[in-house]
């Protein structure tokens, strides 16, 4: 894996590739390669390391040819190195692949395929995959990929390129990640996302899995990989390229965190029923024979997704009055689950392909529980899969470490809160309009706290040399504790633990001296004693407090070191202002410590393999 881009048409190929797998960077990444067919065959350009060396190569030595694949590799199977990127190659150099995805059985495929005389040149599972169709290969390249997929257990995203068919791209599927498909005229592309495809097409066919593809100049014929046709209506994406630039913000990261007052918006929109003080939810497909019956919520998740979900629990419970619980989706399948019909799981995926949120989903649906999927991405694998879906329209999010999609799956669960405990008479309109209101005054306060970047830089400056950090929050505010410290690791590669600030003293408290940045989230709420005493503690031990606070509040600025103040709102929308200033000093202290915000070492947006 990572990122896949295709093209045929009448236009030169390379150039239209190496943009596409530009727009593609955000999702991680530690090599690029490409290849265009050709009078001479296939010309195969790789590279390890940033797209800018595969670039190089390609304006030092260029290709030609209005057929192509690209691939940006993020490593699986065998380190990053030229012979591991993609594309991979047949014996004959006649045939090439790029995959996303784990092949599990590629290891008796390969000793096969060895036995019966194939040479492998790379560390890769996906090698086999070109070995495999080569071995089939008889003039019918589509049949071929067909009865070597026969062949393959685990999880793959493919584009195949083949010189003896040269104005032919094949693309298959089974998990591993989305496969899109761009209609234009006179040409077809072909991309892992959608972002890859915005300055050249909006009309675009997704495929499912164990669906095949044949696309050819302007036409894209799909069916099932036992031969059967697929009609399918294709899909106009909304978004403008503008949403995949910078629009001036030195990355991504800081215009997606000042974006979140505008999804939080675009979540809200449309949303709202003000005469029943509820929610308007038709695709998450609530049915009121269901919702009667309801007797407990799962949520299940990865990463910022699962500190989003840990967040809605606290609204499922005190607004729809049902017992919640959150899992790690890599963690679900793996205890007893006792799920049924009065059982609504609720999988949250940013991208919509996270490989252990579907697992999760599909261990759901099998014990007979509902689906409800949370998720920006529109025909994504989850939203397919869910009995219902509920959609952030944070719009694409380019840089790897989630915000804004953060805080619109925060309103996401409020709103799918609010509509239950409406439907299920939990609360009254009253209550629903005073909810409503709360909700709609939230985007102005968000905008109005990303404006104070300032004192978050002042922080970042002072504390930019500390060797580790510690997160603190209680009730609601422990999950944004728990994302704090992870965007902290994720962008500045400091080591940072977010903890219940009740926890500290089992353990943590072991750590704190004058070296120890304490970040701690005390807002003014039922727990807010109790953190004032937990700053005392660190300050007890020359810890350096870093308070998150509401605005005023002279008790906290007395106490601790620095302070970060948000504006008041109630306690369950609290979190989309107080994770604000802890997604910018991760942000600012990245900055200064020169890391790569967008990109992240070792980290991919989508995590489509488990």
């Amino acid at each position: 894996m990572c990122g896949i881009v295709g093209y045929v048409g009448q236009r030169e190929a390379t150039s239209l590739i190496l943009d596409g797998l530009r727009r593609l960077e955000y999702r991680g990444y530690d090599s690029a390669g490409l290849a265009v067919v050709n009078a001479d065959g296939i010309e195969v350009r790789r590279r390890p390391g940033k797209l800018s060396a595969l670039e190089m190569v390609v304006q030092n030595h260029p290709t030609s040819g209005t057929t192509g694949l690209g691939h940006t590799r993020w490593a699986t199977h065998g380190r990053p190195s030229e012979q591991n990127a993609h594309p991979h190659a047949d014996c004959s150099r006649s045939l090439v692949v790029v995959h996303n995805g784990i092949i599990e059985n590629y290891s008796g495929l390969k000793d096969r395929l060895l036995a019966a005389g194939h040479h492998f040149s790379s560390e890769t599972d996906t090698e086999v995959i070109a070995h495999l169709i080569e071995s089939y290969f008889k003039g019918d390249l589509p049949a071929a990929v067909r009865a070597a997929l026969r062949d393959v257990r685990g999880a793959y995203a493919i584009g195949v390129l083949s010189a003896q068919q040269p104005h032919t791209l094949i693309a298959a599927k089974h998990g591993a990640g989305a496969v899109v498909i761009g209609l234009g005229e006179g040409e077809t592309y072909l991309a892992s996302d959608v972002a890859a495809l915005l300055p050249q097409t909006r009309d675009v066919v997704v495929l499912e899995d164990d669906e095949i593809a044949v696309l050819t100049p302007g036409e894209c014929r799909i069916s099932s990989l036992d031969g059967g046709t697929v009609e399918r209506t294709p899909s106009r994406i909304e978004w403008n390229t503008e949403a995949v630039d910078k629009a001036g913000f030195a990355h991504f990261m800081l215009k997606e965190i000042h974006e979140q007052p505008r999804a939080v918006l675009d979540t809200i929109d449309g949303r709202l029923d003000d005469k029943q003080g509820s929610a308007l939810l038709p695709d998450a497909r609530l049915d009121p024979r269901q919702v009667e019956r309801l007797r407990r919520v799962v949520l299940v998740a990865c990463g910022t997704s699962y500190h989003a979900a840990l967040v809605g629990r606290y609204m499922f419970e005190k607004l729809a009055g049902l017992p919640a619980e959150v899992d790690l989706a890599s963690e679900f399948r793996y205890r007893p689950l006792f799920l049924g019909p009065d059982t609504l799981v609720i999988a949250v995926s940013q991208s919509g392909e996270t490989a252990d949120t579907l697992g999760a989903v599909a261990t759901a649906r099998a014990a007979g529980a509902s689906v409800l999927g949370i998720t920006n991405v529109v025909g994504s694998a989850l939203a397919r899969e869910s009995s219902g879906v509920l959609y952030t329209k944070a719009g694409p999010e380019i840089g790897v470490a989630s915000t804004k999609t953060f805080t619109s799956t925060v309103v996401a669960c409020y709103l799918a809160a609010l509509a239950l405990g409406r439907q299920r008479g939990y609360l009254s309109v009253i209550d629903g309009w005073k909810l409503i209101d709360s909700l709609l005054e939230v985007p102005d306060l968000m905008k109005e706290t990303v404006q104070r970047s300032d004192a978050v830089r002042e922080v970042a400056q002072a504390l930019v040399n500390a060797p580790s950090f510690l997160y603190l929050g209680r009730g609601v505010q422990h999950p944004v504790a728990l994302e704090g410290a992870l965007k902290l690791k994720e962008l500045s590669y400091i080591h940072a633990e977010g903890y219940a600030a009740g926890e500290m003293k089992h353990g943590p408290i072991a750590l704190i001296d004058g070296n120890m940045p304490v970040v701690a989230i005390a807002l003014r709420d039922a727990s807010y004693d109790r953190m004032v005493s937990n700053i005392e503690e660190v300050r007890a031990r020359e810890g350096q407090v870093i308070a998150v606070c509401h605005d005023g509040d002279a008790e906290i600025a007395r106490r601790a070191r620095y302070v970060l103040p948000v504006p008041p709102c109630i306690d369950l929308l609290a979190p989309l202002l107080s994770v604000l200033p802890l997604q910018l000093l991760a942000y600012e202290i990245a900055a200064l410590r020169k890391c790569d915000i967008d990109q992240p070492r070792n980290l991919a947006k989508s995590v489509t393999v488990e």
